[in-house]
């Protein structure tokens, strides 16, 4: 058989350098038909083998059949299923032709790339961080990040939540908002519990939120994560980036590593899609996007509540001291992002003003609040209040003895 080689030379002496059939056959020892179909060939000879038969052919009509009626069905139960009518063959033959074959009666989905405008969208998920964030006092506790990514500049920013709570989702949202430092027109989120109340639309919070923004919303359809796609990448680039070989002494320290990363790691970096850094659209973007308001939407949690006799209130299985010269008189309490107040609804004085602990099953006293405790339990002796009495502990060593 005449190689590639041989091919090329025969062509390059007979039209290049101008040699007779008659020649070439005599310098090769080839027969003349042998050249002329050489020459005639306008590409390379190639060795074709005789396609052999396959032990999976008798069974392909039966895979097609089983495909059609069930376009999911996994290659293990193909090959059971075929190896009951007498197929012997390996799992390798089968999960190959399967894999050929399936698209013709499961066509894969499409995707178109999207185009954003700047300020259009901001896309928004929760992460969750593999380990749990030291909240001190020598404990841990299970986190989320609310993460943002803007559709043009693909510019992020995150926010340290703790439940998903939707004053907490709120909370993060904002915070990741202000971050950013600009209005997008519509937020766009998966159908997260507490902001979607169904059907596309938003809790009376969500909308609440929004409107005090005036911003837009948008809910993606139910199990279409590659409607967020920016957002999920981001997801991921934290993933493999921030959170690797990093600790974190609290939960201020895990949101200052994470705002600094943001700014100096993820928002400057090369985007590999938009081949500049989002750092530099995100100014661009920012000129036509909506300014921030004066302050952010109001996200805290309220309830009332009368002062009890032990004058603590409890949230999140933490105990605040409130002002004991306020039991029986109710109050407002507030807890923001970062503290846990009370206000008299009467008068106005404030019953407590605490850093809010989360940490689990703390008691928080105020120093002034115990003081004003022990006023009380004073002055309650004063007028006669029966005192109990304090007995060494060496009189029980001598009733044992």
């Amino acid at each position: 058989m005449l190689d590639v080689e041989g091919w090329a030379e025969l062509r390059r002496e007979h039209f290049v350098r101008g040699v007779s059939i008659k020649e070439l056959a005599r310098r090769t020892g080839l027969s003349r038909n042998t050249v002329r179909a050489a020459l005639r060939a306008s590409a390379p000879p190639k060795y074709r083998r005789p396609a052999a038969p396959s032990k999976l052919d008798p069974f392909k009509d039966e895979i097609h059949r089983l495909l059609r009626a069930d376009p999911r069905m996994p290659g293990q139960r193909i090959r059971e299923l075929i190896g009951a009518q007498g197929f012997d063959g390996g799992k390798t033959i089968v999960d190959d032709y399967v894999r050929e074959v399936r698209a013709l009666f499961d066509p894969p989905r499409t995707f178109q790339r999207t185009i954003y405008r700047p300020g259009e969208i901001c896309q928004f998920d929760l992460w969750e961080p593999e380990a749990e964030i030291p909240v001190g006092h020598g404990q841990t506790r299970r986190g989320w990040v609310v993460v943002a990514c803007l559709g043009y500049s693909r510019a992020g920013a995150g926010a340290l939540i703790f439940s998903k709570e939707t004053p907490e989702v709120l909370f993060g949202i904002a915070r990741c908002l202000w971050s950013l430092g600009a209005l997008p027109q519509t937020l766009v989120w998966d159908r997260q519990s507490g902001l979607h109340a169904g059907g596309g639309r938003p809790t009376v919070d969500f909308a609440a939120f929004c409107g005090q923004l005036k911003v837009g919303w948008h809910f993606c359809d139910a199990g279409d994560p590659q409607a967020k796609g920016a957002v999920e990448r981001l997801q991921a680039f934290i993933e493999t980036s921030f959170e690797p070989g990093r600790r974190f002494a609290n939960e201020l320290d895990f949101q200052l590593q994470l705002d600094t990363w943001f700014a100096e790691r993820a928002n400057p970096r090369m985007h590999k899609t938009l081949r500049c850094r989002p750092s530099d659209r995100l100014a661009e973007e920012r000129q036509l996007m909506a300014s921030l308001p004066a302050t952010p939407p109001d996200v805290d949690r309220r309830w009332v509540l009368r002062v009890p006799p032990d004058p603590y209130l409890r949230f999140d299985s933490c105990d605040y001291s409130l002002d004991p010269g306020l039991v029986g008189r109710r109050v407002e309490a507030r807890i923001t992002a970062d503290e846990v107040l009370a206000v008299a609804l009467d008068s106005g004085e404030l019953a407590c003003r605490h850093p809010r602990s989360f940490a689990r099953h703390r008691t928080i006293t105020a120093l002034e609040h115990a003081r004003t405790l022990k006023t009380q339990r004073v002055e309650r002796r004063g007028r006669g209040e029966p005192v109990v009495e304090v007995r060494s502990l060496a009189a029980y060593d001598q009733l044992i003895a």
